[in-house]
């Protein structure tokens, strides 16, 4: 196996368990019972990491091909508005994952859930737009 396709693989390996967290912890959240505020918290911060891994990985593809081809990837104009979509979401979900955790405690519960059908819609359009 060549040492680029190893690199390759291993952030895809990251990339696609922080989409996963990303969309599926956000729709546990979701469906959480109100009074489970701690069940919601856990996944806030499953989430704040996983948007995290998200950006890193995708910022590792773009270095990894940097570093054995001596360039970025060449995207053409679709896969170029899919990426600007992913990182617009994944920068998104991080900052409302991380307001969430720093201040939810005094939200109204229509406030909290609403913030899960965002961070659920962010993740989703992020998984849509990764098709493309």
């Amino acid at each position: 196996m060549q040492l680029e396709n190893l690199a390759y693989a291993l952030t895809q390996v990251i990339h696609n368990f922080g989409a996963a967290a990303v969309v599926g912890g956000a729709f546990f959240a979701l469906k959480a019972k109100s009074d489970q505020l701690q069940l919601r918290n856990c996944m806030a911060w499953l989430v704040l990491i996983a948007w995290g891994a998200q950006g890193a990985s995708g910022m590792i593809f773009g270095g990894v091909s940097l570093y054995f081809y001596g360039e970025f990837p060449d995207l053409h104009a679709v896969a170029m508005g899919a990426l600007a979509i992913k990182v617009f979401c994944a920068a998104s979900g991080f900052m409302l994952a991380a307001f969430y955790l720093r201040s939810a405690a005094q939200w109204s519960e229509k406030g909290r859930h609403r913030a899960w059908h965002a961070l659920t819609g962010l993740g989703a359009t992020a998984l849509i737009a990764a098709a493309f």
